[in-house]
């Protein structure tokens, strides 16, 4: 491969990783907090078949970690900390989420369901 292909390769995957990162941040944001085992909200109704974020923020003095088995998804923070998750798609349903370093607390739930035609 020559220079000149080798430059438009790079050219093509970096316009691919910015055009993935656009959508990414036009997906609708919800906003999950952990504190000391306590999980707000305890359900959350999102969007299903579509794209989205879930915000999450440690307000507690303990570590805390997001965990659902049902979405295949966890995420570790430190007191204080802030991170997300992107949820790709959901079937409209129910899915349990805790805080597996609290398993003495009650999950939340995700619900998602289908958007109102307009």
């Amino acid at each position: 491969m020559d220079s000149a292909s080798i430059g438009l390769a790079a050219i093509v995957v970096g316009a691919c990783m910015l055009a993935t990162v656009a959508v990414a941040d036009e997906s609708p944001t919800f906003v999950v907090d952990l504190k000391d085992g306590v999980v707000t909200p305890q359900s959350l109704e999102v969007p299903a078949n579509s794209q989205f974020r879930l915000e999450l923020h440690n307000s507690g003095s303990s570590p805390a970690e997001f965990e659902s088995i049902e979405l295949r998804k966890e995420k570790v923070l430190g007191p204080g900390a802030s991170s997300f998750v992107v949820i790709r798609r959901l079937d409209p349903g129910e899915y349990r989420f805790f805080d597996d370093f609290h398993r003495g607390m009650p999950p939340a739930t995700l619900v998602a369901k289908e958007l109102a035609a307009r």
